[in-house]
């Protein structure tokens, strides 16, 4: 039996969860993180609105710790995957973040950006016509019609080796953006979910023969490179953390090849390049990772990289199971649709008060906030 399991059969009360809890420098007034959640509520240019400033708030004044930003996309070229999606490409772009992050941090919070880059996977950029990828293999699945998607992926083309470097520039420059001009805590660099990086680190969409391409300490040098990038550019103003998955956004069920010695090989790789947390998300957190072996990714990250903060994240909005996650060692939990449902989620836990019930309405028929979010966040008792 796991260590989740067996927390779950053990379940602590949610004051662990209330609990005071730092993450590096960053002290936090509890241990529940708003999971980062791509919303395409920016203008057509990448910059945020009054829309999303409500939103983001509303998490703040709600009780959250740590909120995450959604993906925002890291340069003028290939990074962008969504029509919609807000960026940090530009210093505007950065600058007309000052506001949303400020109000988070008047209201008690703290807020990260997620860099992302989508790479294959893009389905909507204004900058460019075409996808790049480590090879140009074409993406499993349909593109999600709720981010605005349409048919098949496209087949991308292979990234060259100037275009990489200019992935690892994009990345170390949004993160100096986002903390010298847009006031951000933290960084989070997205690592996950099939995007660009995770098709770096996945065997079956890079087929490369050059030094990115190969085992499994190979295909991870691209994700060291942007960590220690974005790390000399913040140059200790901020935590810089990363996000890293299985699982991907067309792909839910896929596993690394092979296996924990994958794990082993993945998060000590992280641990040494100096990462400040690891925020791992799976479909179902507390689920084992692979086959034959009872320990979940969570677990691994743990076993194999004891000394990193460790946030959670993956179908916890049941209290009994967040709960659980911290009883063997994860350091915050992120909540999805568990915050979208209740924005005020530790403010009802803190008076004992039952949580609502997800809308998947929320999410369709395209994923964008709702006037009816923004109202449960100005009426966080129900509307």
């Amino acid at each position: 039996m796991s260590a989740v399991a067996h927390a779950l059969l053990n379940t602590p009360t949610p004051s662990a969860l209330l609990s005071p809890h730092a993450l590096g420098q960053l002290r936090l007034r509890n241990r529940l993180a708003v999971a980062p959640m791509t919303r395409v509520t920016a203008t057509p240019e990448g910059l945020p609105t009054g829309t999303m400033a409500r939103y983001y708030e509303g998490f703040a004044k709600g009780g959250f710790g740590l909120l995450i930003s959604e993906g925002l996309y890291t340069d003028t070229a290939f990074a962008q995957g969504y029509l919609n999606q807000p960026g940090l490409a530009e210093d505007g772009q950065a600058s007309a973040w000052a506001p949303i992050t400020a109000a988070a941090q008047a209201n008690g919070a703290r807020i990260v950006a997620q860099l992302m880059h989508a790479g294959a996977l893009s389905q909507g950029n204004r900058f460019r016509a075409h996808a790049v990828a480590p090879s140009a293999i074409q993406p499993k699945g349909q593109q999600m019609a709720f981010y605005y998607g349409q048919g098949a992926y496209e087949l991308p083309r292979q990234i060259t080796e100037e275009e990489i470097e200019d992935v690892i520039v994009g990345f170390a420059k949004s993160a100096r953006r986002a903390v010298t001009l847009a006031g951000f805590d933290a960084i989070e660099i997205h690592g996950a979910n099939g995007y660009l990086l995770d098709q770096f680190l996945t065997s079956t969409t890079n087929q490369r023969t050059d030094r990115w391409g190969g085992g499994v300490s190979e295909r991870m040098r691209l994700l060291v490179a942007v960590i220690q990038r974005v790390k000399q550019a913040v140059a200790g103003r901020a935590p810089v953390g990363i996000r890293i998955s299985q699982g991907k956004v067309n792909d839910f069920h896929a596993k690394w090849s092979g296996g924990e010695s994958d794990a082993e090989v993945v998060f000590a790789a992280l641990a040494d390049a100096g990462v400040d947390y690891l925020h791992i998300t799976e479909f179902q957190a507390w689920q084992p990772a692979f086959e034959y072996n009872s320990a979940t990714l969570a677990e691994l990250a743990r076993r194999y990289a004891p000394a990193v903060p460790l946030i959670v994240n993956g179908g916890l909005h049941d209290i009994g199971r967040a709960s659980a996650m911290l009883d063997w060692g994860v350091d915050l939990v992120a909540m999805g649709r568990g915050a979208l449902a209740n924005p005020d989620m530790p403010r009802l836990l803190q008076r004992g008060m039952s949580l609502r019930e997800f809308d998947t309405a929320i999410l369709g028929p395209i994923a964008d906030i709702k006037q009816s979010e923004l109202a449960l966040r100005s009426h966080p008792n129900g509307v």
